[in-house]
């Protein structure tokens, strides 16, 4: 019963690295469903509706598409049926009191995610907001990478 026991801790500490190794999503892959709350705290669900994700998982990278996406106004993510999800998971608490009241002033609309897990599987570059083109059942059909300091948002679209 002991080894057991013993087993099963070392599965329960190595399950998150497991995971993590996990390839990335590709191309025809389902996104996962998830839901995370915005800047207002009103709770975004993934659904098959949305046909492009921006997915910033850097602080920098997102203050950069914050202000690109802000200045194009309100109703432009849902004009092109996007979402924009930050990562916020390694913000400091201390942070998230003085950034949150920021984000609230921005007219798009920002999910906040919370959890590594929820976006472990997504493919990454340093310095760029990872864009998911998704077909109507919600499985990616193409994958690109936006810089928002050196292109417009019409980058994301194309």
């Amino acid at each position: 019963m002991k080894i057991n026991f013993c087993r099963l801790c070392i599965l329960a500490f190595c399950l998150p690295w497991f995971s993590a190794l996990a390839a990335p999503l590709a191309v025809g892959d389902a996104v996962p469903v998830f839901s995370a709350p915005d800047q207002h705290g009103k709770e975004f669900i993934f659904t098959n509706g949305v046909q492009y994700l921006l997915v910033a998982t850097e602080m920098a990278c997102g203050k950069a598409a914050n202000q690109k996406l802000a200045a194009q106004g309100a109703g432009y993510l849902e004009t092109n049926a996007a979402a924009y999800l930050l990562d916020i998971h390694l913000m400091p608490a201390v942070a998230r009191v003085f950034a949150l009241p920021k984000m609230r002033k921005y007219p798009q609309r920002i999910v906040l995610v919370e959890s590594a897990e929820t976006l472990a599987a997504l493919p990454t570059q340093p310095g760029r907001v990872t864009v998911l083109a998704l077909t109507s059942a919600g499985r990616i059909r193409k994958i690109s990478y936006w810089d928002p300091v050196r292109e417009p948002v019409t980058a994301c679209w194309q």
